[in-house]
């Protein structure tokens, strides 16, 4: 894995940070920070999913915590402008994964006051709302936190609609228990999969791809291929797809392989545009590659109750 940057590092100017982080995990201290906080993130995970535990409640929760973290912890790293503004992210971010570790804590008196939220329950339930909104604004930009905030606003005041548009009304307990408590919320499928196989998948992947798997497949189908009609689109193809076997992402496909395989179709004449296009394409397909590492797979799976396999 990547050292923490040792000196500090300019400000970085990210509108969002949906393609990623920049390398490293920030200035000095804050580096070495979040980089621990990484290794907890990963030791948990590797010991949820070998020795399960802990409830899948539970799990959901500190996993979530984790992400909120991690979440305003590295984007005050690499955007604030002094080390008063990277302590509030840092704080903020603990603030959450407290709201995250709250659903271990009281586990069992959350299952027995099921329905009946107490005040702290319905405060800690507010608060995860806001942050987990807050912080994927940070990450993604308006579009997704602008669409899901209009679907709370129509739960709130939908029974003021006129009919068929109107419904029977929420109470603010009920609306915060169901998002914040259960399964059905923010701890929903999405999140349990993303505990339980995406995490693993990612991280397993990041170690294959430090050891060199990517050189590996470049070299593979440059043999296979680089002497053919089309030959370096087709190492593109290859490559890529061979690339999705260990991530589920098809711009981390695009920005690892397509560093070299882009400038090599250029070098061969290809029009810049569909040396790009090709990359880009072979890197989406890449996705669905056995062990199909696209985490909308897994999610699908596991919606419909349909064997992965």
């Amino acid at each position: 894995m990547s050292q923490p940057q040792a000196a500090a590092a300019p400000v970085t100017q990210f509108d969002n940070f949906e393609h990623g982080f920049p390398a490293g995990f920030g200035p000095g201290g804050w580096g070495h920070l979040a980089y621990a906080i990484g290794i907890a993130f990963a030791a948990f995970q590797i010991v949820i999913a070998a020795w399960n535990v802990l409830p899948s409640q539970v799990v959901r929760g500190v996993h979530v915590g984790f992400l909120i973290l991690m979440t305003f912890g590295l984007v005050a790293n690499f955007t604030a402008k002094s080390n008063a503004g990277r302590a509030a992210g840092w704080f903020i971010g603990g603030i959450g994964f407290l709201c995250g570790l709250y659903q271990w804590i009281f586990y069992a008196d959350l299952i027995l006051r099921d329905g009946d939220p107490t005040t702290l329950d319905l405060v800690v339930g507010t608060v995860l709302a806001v942050l987990i909104f807050e912080g994927t604004r940070r990450l993604m930009g308006l579009a997704l936190p602008l669409m899901c905030g209009a679907c709370i606003v129509y739960w709130f005041f939908g029974q003021y609609l006129p009919a068929p548009f109107n419904h029977r009304g929420y109470a603010f307990d009920q609306i915060i228990t169901h998002l914040s408590y259960g399964t059905e919320g923010f701890y929903g499928v999405p999140i349990y999969v993303s505990a339980t196989y995406i995490f693993l998948f990612i991280m397993f992947g990041s170690f294959l791809e430090r050891a060199g798997m990517i050189q590996l497949f470049t070299d593979v189908s440059l043999g296979l291929f680089g002497r053919t009609r089309g030959g370096p689109a087709k190492v593109a193809v290859i490559a890529s797809g061979l690339m999705g076997t260990i991530s589920g992402s098809g711009v981390a496909n695009v920005v690892t392989v397509g560093q070299f395989t882009i400038p090599l179709m250029i070098r061969f004449g290809y029009r810049r545009a569909f040396a790009a296009g090709v990359e880009a394409t072979a890197s989406m397909g890449g996705q669905i590659m056995p062990p199909v590492m696209g985490a909308v797979a897994f999610i699908m799976a596991e919606t419909l109750g349909v064997d992965y396999s």
